[in-house]
């Protein structure tokens, strides 16, 4: 018994502080995060390994609790933070991270020549007591929070992402030819002649997927060619070894941190125009059905004859080239065709995949524009259009047919994986649709004397064709995303429940993603027979440990790429301050409302900012509901804004209720 709370034994996991003091502890397995209330974090901070006692079961609704009785293992040894200096010489470090949420000392021996304002890297020596503060000391500052870049620069250490590449890796690279020669094109498929295009970005530098198309006899032969990236990157080379260390490519605002060096990415691996290049190619006809009829997977030589742009192309299947010629140049109007004939494509393959229950939850992203000092001048929705459909459609083909055939051959692999979600959380997915006049068909299974919902992804796609166009429409897809799990990399294939197929992987990126590049050496390999018995052993002895680092880069990367994305809204709307705006409601928690506008700005308006009522959080029906006026707020519900205050270190925003 412990404070009158009797323990039902003992967990180990990974403590998540809350920036009031108060925590989490989350464990592989469960369902639910246990509660640590702030006299119960026994010194324990953000990311520690700890053990704790699991408390009795509390009342109905709540969650369970548990209390921290060791810390096996500190999970942030060093943090990065603004350096206040005191009259005294001393000073401390206010992390920038909020569930850090104590301030670090730094005596005047320590602090490494920093002044007030500095962004620092500071090393914890001590991690204090209930009654005292952390000590540390800096080892790194990394400039004035008001100079340019340093913003960003502070994200980077703060998620701890790699930066400069080692001195072997540059060297490893700088020794590779920029150049083909007719030498190592000899045993591939010449593809040279075929009419063969990429589309990307404006900005992108790496091209690492290149696309073919020829009709015939009422037949699609799609081409989806992939850089050959394990042609230059040998297994257990230095440059193999960094990139399995970064596992991603990271895209933030005003930089690009790069899996691979750029002599790769945006050198010989690089499908830039008019040039011979490596490539692994996926060969598909598809019949008039959509459907993959046959295919062949060989190493390849291609010469991409144009580089194009999302924009671009979009502009050429929408507007007609006769009219606005002078607006494209000759080689553009040139593709035209097959651009056509590539959109029927794309359009057969999503119908297919729609039929089968493929979930497309098509929420905007965000663009920011920033100017020469990275300050943050247009928040914009990007949209999807017929060209990023095109291209995303092609790649999801490529990468089903490469997983279905490397399952079937039996051989060590690493595939994407997406799980199906777990009954509880399908069960509340019902439960609330169904007060809003909704239905969903979702298979009752009981197990283990624990009663939960089962739901086949057509159910899903169903319920977003139903809501589309409603004022429930945003409401129903957020909360049915939620209730999915994240995708993830696993030497088991298990399916991916959101596309609704058996088999996936990621094979079309890899000079971006070591998953792809992993696999493309399996690829590889399997082609010229060389997969026998030991290398398939050495396979599976290295791919768990493969796909669960990929799987945490992955994370690590897309955490670092939202603050980021949540630093430069909180910049922009800074400058916006008293500004009302029209959004929706986003999201609701007992703390307040989230509301969201039309450029993908979100914001708070805290609920002590509702003063025309006392307003009560139903977590049932994710409502808030005054009790005097009855007055409701709803996900999904519009609501005008005003712009209250921006906090560039908690890269939060505050709104309050606009006044009509």
């Amino acid at each position: 018994m412990e404070n009158g709370r009797e323990s039902n034994g003992m967990i180990t996991g990974t403590f998540i502080g809350h920036p009031k003091g108060f925590g989490f502890v989350r464990t592989e397995g469960q369902k639910e995060d246990l509660f640590v209330a702030e006299r119960d974090t026994g010194g324990a901070f953000h990311q520690d390994t700890v053990e704790a006692a699991v408390l009795s079961r509390p009342g109905r609704g709540k969650r369970q609790e548990a209390r921290i009785v060791r810390i096996l293992k500190r999970g942030m040894p060093a943090l990065v933070g603004t350096f206040e200096r005191t009259e005294d010489h001393f000073g401390f470090v206010k992390p920038d991270n909020p569930r850090f949420c104590r301030d670090i000392f730094v005596s005047g021996e320590n602090s490494f020549g920093a002044v007030t304002g500095h962004k620092v890297v500071v090393q914890i020596a001590d991690y204090g007591t209930n009654g005292r503060n952390p000590e540390g000391r800096i080892v790194e500052i990394l400039g004035h929070r008001n100079e340019p870049g340093v913003d960003v620069l502070s994200i980077v250490k703060e998620f701890d992402l790699p930066v400069e590449f080692p001195q072997e890796v540059l060297r490893q690279a700088a020794a590779i030819p920029q150049e083909i020669t007719e030498t190592v094109c000899r045993g591939r498929r010449d593809l040279r002649d075929a009419l063969t295009i990429t589309i990307d970005g404006e900005d992108t530098k790496d091209r690492d997927d290149a696309v073919s198309l020829h009709v015939g006899e009422g037949q699609y032969y799609l081409g989806v060619h992939i850089a050959d990236v394990a042609a230059y990157v040998a297994e257990g080379s230095p440059l193999d070894r960094e990139a399995l260390k970064r596992g991603t490519s990271v895209y933030l605002a005003d930089r690009v941190i790069p899996m691979l060096p750029p002599a790769l990415s945006n050198g010989i691996c690089s499908l830039n125009e008019g040039v011979d290049r490596l490539t692994l190619s996926c060969l598909m006809t598809i019949d008039g059905r959509g459907e993959i009829t046959d295919y062949e997977i060989c190493e390849s030589v291609i010469r991409v004859d144009r580089c194009m742009t999302y924009t671009a192309v979009q502009a050429l299947l929408t507007e007609d080239p006769g009219t606005g010629a002078e607006e494209f140049s000759e080689r553009d109007l040139a593709v035209v065709p097959m651009l056509e004939r590539m959109k029927e494509l794309a359009e057969l393959l999503r119908a297919r995949r729609k039929k089968r229950g493929s979930v497309d939850f098509d929420f905007p992203e965000c663009k920011i524009r920033l100017d020469k000092k990275g300050r943050p001048v247009a928040v914009e929705a990007y949209e999807r259009n017929a060209a990023t459909d095109l291209i995303e459609d092609f790649m999801l083909a490529a990468n089903e047919t490469v997983a279905q055939h490397f399952y079937w051959l039996d051989v060590p692999f690493v595939y994407r994986v997406h799980d199906t979600p777990e009954g509880e959380r399908i069960r509340k997915l019902v439960s609330f649709i169904g007060n809003l006049g909704y239905s969903m068909k979702a298979v009752g299974r009981k197990h283990a004397k624990v009663s939960s919902e089962e739901v086949h992804p057509k159910e899903i796609q169903k319920l977003l064709a139903k809501t589309a166009g409603t004022p429930q429409e945003t409401l129903i897809g957020r909360l049915a995303l939620r209730s999915m799990k994240q995708a993830k990399y696993s030497t088991e294939c298990t399916g991916h429940f959101g596309l609704a197929c058996g088999f996936y992987c990621h094979f079309t990126s890899p000079i971006r993603r070591y998953p792809d590049l992993q696999i493309h050496r399996i690829i590889k390999e399997q082609l010229k027979g060389e997969l026998g018995e030991d290398r398939a052993a050495h396979y599976r002895s290295i791919l768990p440990e493969v796909a669960k680092r990929s799987s945490q880069t992955e994370r690590q990367a897309n955490e670092a790429e939202r603050e980021t994305e949540k630093l430069k809204k909180a910049q922009f709307m800074r400058r916006r301050i008293g500004q009302c705006f029209d959004g929706v409601i986003s999201g609701i928690t007992d703390w307040g409302i989230y509301v969201e506008l039309p450029n993908t700005v979100e914001g708070l308006v805290p609920v002590a900012g509702l003063k025309d009522d006392y307003y009560v959080y139903h977590e049932n029906t994710y409502e808030m509901v005054g009790e005097v006026t009855g007055r409701v707020f709803r996900l999904g519900m519009p609501l005008r804004v005003r712009v209250e205050d921006c906090d560039l270190i908690n890269r939060t925003i505050d709104f309050s209720l606009a006044e009509d």
